[in-house]
């Protein structure tokens, strides 16, 4: 009795909208899965794609090598070469982790690892290196999950990315200690805290490493945090960012906005292109926002309001509205992983030197060729195209693509938009186009 009271007692005592966010975690998806999912399994499917990845976490080791790290705090970071099995297209849908229904797993039909060794620091450099030479532009994409990920899920996601973007650059996951929990949210913000020098030291590597060209950043949810800071550290140290750190891709940042704005404003006048993803039906982040005293958070901002437009616009900050975008993220939390087109358009390449809105291939191009099955152009550390359809039509997709643009969006073309082909939206949504 003593026990089970002492168990509704802490229930009781959990903040109401963590056991909130926690009940709607659980309802929206109950269907098990196995966990353990990281023994090497033998390469026996030559039809599944393979993707080689650099991990450097701040997790503690696990004693079981199914596991590899836990959710715990590691005393010093740690460094593996990890490649995993991604089966055919003809099994699996773009944006999707293809999880094992069984154990072992299967690469003709599952996410699979098929090579797991842990190595030292002055591994992790050659290893590197010898990525980043197979890199048509010696680029690298760092990756930092969020909020409530276990080692397992953020390896499979990352793998998923870098497979379903088309990247060539040179695949980095940067993993922190997250228990997997969604009533560990206290413990997890404080773990990106405990990384932060880490993922800094990391990104001082890379800016002084002449073998790297380029460095993109790909950061989700919490994620965000860790990633902002650590670059924020960085300009504080250096007196600025190096040139060669090119995009950084907020997704679903879970991060208080006032914040945010003082993070840029350290960074310098010269900081990466900043991409943002925001989806104002983002569920995680509206419970979020509820645990930190009620301040917005900027994954779910509306980008056309005063004062976000006017800032965001001032800072150079692309914002890529999902908020229309559908997936199959219950949560509404994933939608840049999870969309088959987003997660395309992440690896669409743009030309050198162009901006989003400056090109004569529309963004919307782009839209359609990802909506219509054709294939996604590699990616590029010359720059990323982020787009999204219903998001952003610019005045060249107008021209090309009237009657496709009209298909994509869902709402027809009135006369208002037939007149009005010189709007070009910088931010979002069809809202910015006067009628």
């Amino acid at each position: 009795m003593e026990a089970g009271f002492a168990g509704e007692f802490k229930l009781m005592c959990v903040p109401r909208a963590l056991l909130a966010f926690a009940l709607i975690g659980l309802s929206s998806g109950c269907a098990s899965r196995p966990t353990n999912v990281l023994l090497p399994v033998a390469d026996t499917s030559p039809a599944s794609s393979k993707v080689e990845m650099l991990v450097t976490t701040t997790r503690a080791r696990s004693t079981n090598p199914a596991e590899m790290y836990t959710g715990e705090r590691g005393i010093a970071p740690s460094f593996a070469d990890i490649t995993v099995s991604i089966p055919p297209a003809s099994v699996r849908k773009v944006g999707e982790v293809a999880w094992p229904k069984k154990l072992p797993s299967n690469p003709a039909t599952d996410f699979a690892v098929v090579k797991a060794e842990e190595i030292t620091r002055d591994g992790a450099k050659e290893w590197l290196h010898a990525s980043v030479r197979k890199s048509p532009d010696h680029s690298v994409l760092v990756f930092v999950h969020g909020f409530n990920n276990r080692f397992e899920d953020s390896l499979y996601r990352f793998a998923q990315i870098a497979h379903d973007t088309g990247t060539d650059s040179a695949p980095i996951l940067v993993t922190w200690p997250s228990r997997g929990s969604t009533l560990a949210y206290g413990y997890d913000r404080e773990s990106t805290n405990y990384t932060r020098d880490a993922l800094e030291t990391l990104f001082q590597y890379l800016a002084r490493d002449p073998e790297v060209k380029e460095v993109s950043i790909l950061a989700h949810s919490m994620g965000n945090w860790l990633a902002l800071e650590s670059l924020r550290q960085m300009a504080i140290r250096n007196g600025g960012l190096p040139a060669k750190f090119k995009n950084v891709m907020l997704a679903a940042p879970d991060v208080d906005v006032d914040v945010f704005r003082t993070q840029i404003a350290d960074m310098g006048k010269q900081h990466p292109q900043f991409t943002l993803f925001v989806s104002q039906d983002d569920r995680a982040l509206a419970f979020s926002r509820r645990v930190w005293g009620n301040i917005p958070r900027l994954g779910s901002i509306n980008p056309e309001e005063a004062p976000y437009k006017e800032e965001l616009s001032s800072n150079n900050v692309t914002v890529i509205d999902l908020t229309k975008v559908k997936s199959g993220d219950s949560l509404n939390h994933g939608k840049f992983a999870s969309s088959p087109q987003i997660v395309q358009l992440i690896g669409a390449r743009m030309a050198a030197g162009q901006t989003l809105t400056d090109s004569r291939v529309g963004l919307g191009d782009t839209i359609v060729q990802a909506t219509t099955g054709a294939a996604a152009a590699a990616g590029s550390a010359a720059g990323l195209v982020i787009s999204a359809p219903v998001a952003v039509v610019d005045q060249n997709t107008r021209e090309n693509y009237g009657n496709e643009v009209e298909n994509l969006t869902g709402s027809p073309r009135t006369q208002a938009n037939k007149t009005n082909k010189g709007c070009i939206l910088p931010a979002t949504s069809m809202q910015g186009c006067k009628k």
